[in-house]
């Protein structure tokens, strides 16, 4: 699979530089490894110098995403050492070879690519969306093996339950359906680019209209990016069916929760819960933004990272 560099999308969309610093592609080292078999595709983001601040922070992107969702953060973060992988079967990665995409399969992920790229306990680990639930259930069931703990707009409740339990539901069978139909018909229905630019708009928040543009072109560049349908269902039905409160109370760690204000998929009321859980845990809320805190709002979730470091030295 060919590996995308920076901030620049495939098919002649590049990203306007108004929303990424000059310094961003100096810092930019694309790589590769074997992980249990399978080739990854990873980045890595060096501090412009290193300082008494600087750590190292291993990144776990969102569902259907891949390392470019959070690039407006790393570019915030010029003084951290970030290490930002595709997940396996999604952007430029390789599926599992023989094993379905399930959150403790993604959790084993985290122990072999951090064994296999010499990443030790004092790496911050930081999980985006579906991220967080991966990052968390891993954190959970390997304690000492990463610190402190980042979730940013964490999934903290049960996607099948409650108001948009209905919503979840159909989009589960909208992805086995992809699955099932003819290969060339099932992809167009997944890569559907109306389809795409539906889901960008609703989770958008931003009255910016550069801005709205900039996130829809990222979405149409990098969503439809994955390995094969059976992976991607795999990969869905483990996003809707963990959450971060499976493993509050495991969680012995700090943890530092950044919640968009407006988000429909990770509700604020839901992360409060999930806040009361933790033994030893910061909320953040971030106003006026969604689901979309790495795009809209990184400087002030840079902000909190930052802030959130400096209190939980290494």
């Amino acid at each position: 699979m060919e590996k995308v560099d920076t901030a620049h999308s495939p098919d002649g969309a590049q990203a306007p530089g108004e929303f990424f610093s000059a310094s961003l592609p100096g810092r930019t080292h694309a790589s590769d490894v074997d992980v249990d078999g399978s080739n990854i595709a990873y980045w890595t983001y060096e501090p412009v110098s290193v300082t008494a601040a600087t750590r190292t922070i291993l990144v776990i992107h969102g569902f259907r995403g891949d390392h470019h969702g959070l690039l407006r953060v790393a570019d915030q973060l010029p003084e951290m050492r970030i290490i930002m992988p595709d997940l396996p079967a999604f952007g430029s990665s390789e599926p599992f070879v023989g094993d379905e995409h399930t959150v403790e399969r993604y959790g084993r992920f985290i122990s072999s690519f951090m064994a296999a790229t010499g990443l030790g306990p004092k790496t911050v680990l930081l999980g985006h969306s579906f991220g967080s639930i991966v990052a968390s259930h891993f954190a959970a069931a390997h304690p000492g093996s990463v610190y402190p703990l980042i979730l940013v707009n964490p999934i903290a409740a049960p996607a099948l339950e409650g108001p948009k339990g209905i919503m979840t539901k159909l989009a589960v069978l909208y992805y086995q359906v992809s699955a099932r139909l003819p290969r060339p018909l099932g992809l167009a229905v997944l890569r559907n680019r109306a389809i795409v630019r539906v889901m960008s708009i609703t989770m958008a928040k931003t009255k910016d209209k550069n801005l709205r543009r900039f996130i829809h072109a990222q979405h149409d560049a990098y969503f439809s990016a994955f390995a094969d349908r059976n992976s991607l269902l795999e990969s869905f039905k483990a996003s809707v069916s963990g959450h971060v409160a499976e493993v509050a109370e495991q969680l012995t760690l700090p943890v530092l929760l950044v919640a968009g204000e407006k988000d429909e998929i990770a509700t604020l009321p839901n992360q409060h819960k999930l806040m009361e859980r933790l033994p030893d845990g910061t909320l953040e809320v971030i106003p006026g933004v969604g689901h979309l805190i790495h795009y809209e709002t990184p400087v002030p979730a840079a902000t909190a990272i930052r802030t959130f470091l400096e209190d939980h030295p290494a």
